[in-house]
């Protein structure tokens, strides 16, 4: 007959569980995150609460950028696009205000207010073949890259 004997893993090992202290740093957590909520943030430097406004993804095809951003709740209209080079700016104005006034925030993870995102492109970008779109809050900017960057077939004598 096989027995197999149990270590004791903290005393074998001296690590306590993997899992140890997760509850501890949740509640930690929670902790900072009311201290700054009833303070309206205002501890916080501006660009740390923000994060990064507006998420986006960038690809590309042999002919193209694509720069796709999650803007809900923003019409087309309110948003700045602009392209110098290879460098793209996304700005805006998120509005927040919500229908009462002298309400409490329990958890405010929505920021409000003006925004830029900036990015540097890949490659360098054809200025008149840039257009963008914008579909239920998704902003796609597509960006046809200029005949230097487009990849070429070089063929061998």
């Amino acid at each position: 007959m096989i027995t197999r004997r149990m270590l004791n893993f903290p005393a074998a090992t001296g690590w306590s569980h993997p899992f140890f202290g997760m509850d501890e740093l949740r509640k930690d957590m929670d902790r900072l995150n009311r201290l700054f909520d009833s303070s309206g943030s205002s501890y916080l430097p501006h660009f740390f609460k923000a994060g990064v406004f507006p998420a986006l993804n960038i690809t590309e095809n042999e002919e193209k950028y694509f720069v796709r951003a999650e803007l809900p709740g923003i019409k087309a209209e309110e948003l700045d696009i602009q392209v110098n080079g290879r460098n793209l700016t996304i700005s805006g104005e998120r509005n927040t205000a919500c229908c009462e006034e002298n309400i409490k925030y329990h958890r405010r993870e929505r920021e409000g207010g003006k925004f830029s995102r900036g990015i540097v492109l890949p490659g360098d970008v054809d200025p008149e073949k840039v257009t963008a779109s914008m579909v239920n809050g998704l902003l796609t900017v597509t960006a046809g890259k200029s005949e230097a960057a487009k990849p070429r077939k070089i063929n061998v004598n």
